[in-house]
């Protein structure tokens, strides 16, 4: 698939965003990401919602090391945004209608949110099954970006989940992810990563 351009008609506030959009399938490996460790496929779907986030859709399948889908592993969803100071034109809670007026009318004032070394402060919420959500604060330069929880919200029977980290990169028209979990020791420990390919466009995905 060709590199994907920037829509014209896209929410300015996910210029920053733009190269994520689209779906993405690859595949990966649980730990360390050596051989033997359990592989999976993975389809990640960042699609543009038409307001001033993106919506988020990961699907897992745990694979044998030929590739072959053994069953399905976990299904992630949720919402990726510039992180700033919430406008009259910001929707809710709830339904409640925003201001008609955009905050951010062109990419020129977004730009505005950036620091010095063009980084744009980024939040993203993740839900998972099992009553497990994550929010996380992190940062986006360029086409890549880094994420760490600032908060992780479990029901009664959930997991243990402290604290994660996760970064993407796109090298070379491939989206590389890494995604790491907090142990019981306290340290960060790599849970999974994965390499995918761009299979359908913002427009398709």
């Amino acid at each position: 698939m060709a590199p994907m351009e920037l829509p014209t008609d896209l929410t300015p506030e996910l210029v920053p965003l733009y190269w994520l959009l689209g779906a993405w399938e690859g595949q990966g490996r649980l730990g360390t990401g050596e051989d033997g460790d359990p592989a999976f496929t993975q389809r990640v779907t960042f699609r543009d919602s038409g307001m001033e986030f993106v919506e988020y859709r990961a699907e897992t399948r745990l694979t044998d090391e030929d590739g072959t889908p053994l069953r399905p592993l976990s299904v992630e969803s949720g919402f990726w945004a510039l992180d700033r100071p919430r406008a009259d034109a910001d929707v809710g809670p709830g339904l409640n209608p925003g201001d008609v007026v955009p905050a951010y009318r062109s990419a020129e004032d977004v730009q505005g949110l950036a620091a010095e070394d063009g980084s744009f402060p980024l939040t993203a919420t993740i839900t998972h099954p099992g009553s497990l959500t994550e929010l996380y604060y992190g940062r986006i330069r360029g086409p890549q970006l880094q994420i760490t929880t600032d908060a992780v919200m479990r029901g009664e029977h959930a997991a243990e989940y402290p604290a994660a980290t996760r970064m993407f990169g796109l090298v070379e028209d491939k989206l590389f992810w890494r995604w790491d979990v907090q142990g019981p020791d306290g340290e960060m420990a790599p849970h999974a990563s994965a390499i995918l390919n761009r299979v359908a466009s913002s427009r398709e995905a």
